[in-house]
Parts: structure tokens; C-alpha cells; sequence
């Protein structure tokens, strides 16, 4: 709760997702017995909704509400198209609400590009922030690391990442618990002369800056603990993010071929159940539930697509933690506060 004793208020994107609405609904219905410190609109066909609500035990939940959505933006959807055509999606419903201030934050497992398209329309970013950037958070030898931006920007320009750098160290603080992250920059090495035109550009301009920044930082380097925020455009971001997955995916399966060989293996195996599920739990998305669209006049946390109620639950954990951080706030003033050592700041852009 805020300092007035009011609830905290969250639109959850109840269509959004690979298997919505139900898993949507299981996993607000958990955020509902867990967190009593908030209150919940559930964005949704609400014809469509009435079946989970009574399944889930939360149909008169004195702290849920519904708000109508008419149509649903489909993960094949374009960007941009879906946000002409489907005006009154969940999406950009929730995107309304937080505009007129009826929630504080918004939760959606469903299309990113919408999602940032539909923020970016109505909620504008925040005051001296140029694009809202995503940041993910994905385990590291000894912990967790933050990867911004993850695929909100493709084509970036040198400001947008030094803005990106102030965000994520925001984010990190709040995520991490680390006052003082170290911040590097995704490059092809880790020699300071190292990469291209935009990251020797952003390469000067975090130098100068009173920020713990610790040079460049190739991709494998950022999984055995490099840095904590590591600073990348929406392109080289998304492939790293999407090859970390795919390999981690390649690996499980590896390991249970291996497994399944002979019995002595399986045996093996049993033994060792329990370091496997601690394994898992290291890099279980669902655990981290969402991640956080940065720049963005309100809290914007965006599941995966095949978000599990859990995850979803805790997407919703995430968005509650944003709003009692204050995140916005400390962006903002971090960014006031560093202006004015990057004096060629606005010719960046």
C-alpha cells in the first residue's frame, strides 16, 4: 500500500498469451490470496472470462475488477497494424487504464511489439527518456545479470543506450540489490577499441559518467558474472536473449538423451534429483515472471508468451515491487542527475 493506506491498483492483459485466458486467471487468482495489499483489473473478454473466474474461486473477489475488452491481439499479429485494426484490444485497454490513471501498472504474457507500440501511443515515456528499452534478467555464474535493451529498439542511436545504461542501473538496484552495479557494454571484445561505430560512440560517453562502468563485455563473458546491467541495442539484445534460450533448451535435452541410454544412467540420475531441480530453478523464467518495458510513464512488465500461472503471478510480484520501489521516480532523477556530465547528450540522437 502507498503512504495513504489505498491499494495498490494493476490491469492484468487476461488474453494475452499462448494459453489465456485460463492460466491468466489461475495465476491472478494467486496474486489475489498473496498480495491483499493490491487491487486487480482483469482485461478481458469478460464472456470469456466468467468459466475461470468461478473455477479459480474468484468471481466476487472484493479486490478483482473486470473491464471489457472486446478483441485480442494474436502473437501473429504486426505491431503496428494490430494497434490500428484491434482499438479495443486487451492490450491497449490496460494501456488506457494506466493512462487514466485508474492503475499503476500493467501485467500482459502477451505481444511485445503491441505492447511497447500500444505504451508507447498512450503512455508516453518518461520525461528526457527517448525510447523505453526491455530488460531482462538472466542468470550468470554466481547470480542473476540484467540485459537492456532485450528487444524493444532494433535500431538504436549512442543516446538511447547511454539512457538505457541509467535505467538499467535503476533496475539493477531495485532487482539486484546492488547499489552500485557494474555496468558494461555488449561488444565483439573486451579491449576498450573494440566494436562498432555506436558502441565506441556509447563507449566514450559511459567513461564520463558517474557510473560504475566496467568497459566492454562479450556475450560470454556477461554469463560468468562480468557485469551486472550489460547495455546492448534491441537487435544484438534479442539475439543473445533468444540464443541463451535456445541453448539452454539444447542442453536439457542433451542431458536427457545422455540420461536415457541405460539404467545405470537412470539410477544416476534419481540420485541426483535433487541438483537437477535446483538447476532448474536457476534459470526458471517463470520464477522472474516478467520483464520490465523501462521508460515508460507507468510499470509495464511483459511475460513470455508461454507464461504458466505461476509466472504470471509473478510478473504480478514484479509490477507490485515497481510501484512500492518508486522505480519511475529514481529513474528519472538518475537521469537528471547524469545530464549534466554528458554534455553532447542530445547529439547522440
Amino acid at each position: 500500500m502507498d503512504q495513504t493506506g489505498s491499494k495498490m491498483k494493476i490491469a492484468v492483459d487476461a488474453m494475452g498469451g499462448d494459453y489465456a485466458p485460463g492460466v491468466v486467471v489461475e495465476g491472478v487468482a494467486q496474486a489475489l490470496y498473496d498480495y491483499p495489499d493490491c487491487e486487480f483489473t482483469l482485461v478481458g473478454h469478460t464472456a470469456k472470462l466468467g468459466f475461470y473466474l468461478y473455477k479459480y474461486g474468484i468471481a466476487n473477489h472484493p479486490n478483482l475488477k473486470l473491464h471489457h475488452a472486446e478483441t485480442a491481439v494474436e502473437m501473429s499479429d504486426p505491431s503496428a497494424i494490430s494497434l490500428r485494426s484491434k482499438k479495443n484490444s486487451s492490450i491497449t485497454e490496460c494501456a488506457r487504464l494506466m493512462k487514466d490513471g485508474s492503475v499503476e501498472a500493467l501485467v500482459s504474457p502477451g505481444h511485445t511489439g503491441a505492447l511497447v507500440a500500444a505504451t508507447k501511443v498512450l503512455n508516453r515515456t518518461l520525461p528526457g527518456i527517448d525510447r523505453p528499452a526491455l530488460a531482462a534478467s538472466l542468470p550468470h555464474r554466481h547470480g542473476r545479470f540484467i540485459l537492456i535493451d532485450a528487444g524493444a529498439n532494433p535500431d538504436c542511436k549512442p543516446g538511447n543506450l547511454v539512457q538505457f545504461a541509467l535505467m538499467g542501473e535503476i533496475y539493477a538496484r531495485f532487482m539486484l540489490k546492488k547499489e552500485r552495479p557494474a555496468i558494461g557494454l555488449l561488444s565483439v571484445g573486451g579491449e576498450d577499441g573494440k566494436g562498432s561505430s555506436l558502441t565506441k560512440t556509447v563507449f566514450k560517453a559511459l567513461s564520463g559518467m558517474p557510473v560504475n562502468f566496467v568497459g566492454n563485455v562479450e556475450s560470454n563473458s556477461a554469463f560468468e558474472g562480468a557485469c551486472d546491467v550489460l547495455i546492448a541495442d534491441g537487435f544484438s539484445g534479442n539475439v543473445m536473449l533468444k540464443t541463451s534460450e535456445g541453448l539452454a533448451r539444447l542442453s536439457v535435452n542433451w542431458l536427457k538423451s545422455a540420461i536415457r541410454k541405460n539404467a545405470l544412467r537412470l539410477t544416476g540420475a534419481l540420485l541426483a534429483k535433487n541438483a537437477f531441480v535446483e538447476l532448474k530453478s536457476m534459470g526458471d523464467a517463470d520464477e522472474i515472471g516478467g520483464a520490465p518495458l523501462l521508460g515508460i510513464n507507468g510499470v509495464c512488465i511483459i511475460g513470455h508468451g508461454s507464461s504458466s500461472p505461476k509466472a504470471v503471478r509473478n510478473a504480478i510480484r514484479t509490477a507490485r515491487d515497481a510501484i512500492r520501489f518508486r522505480m519511475n521516480e529514481r529513474i528519472s532523477q538518475r537521469l537528471a542527475e547524469c545530464r549534466a556530465s554528458v554534455t553532447d547528450l542530445e547529439s547522440m540522437f
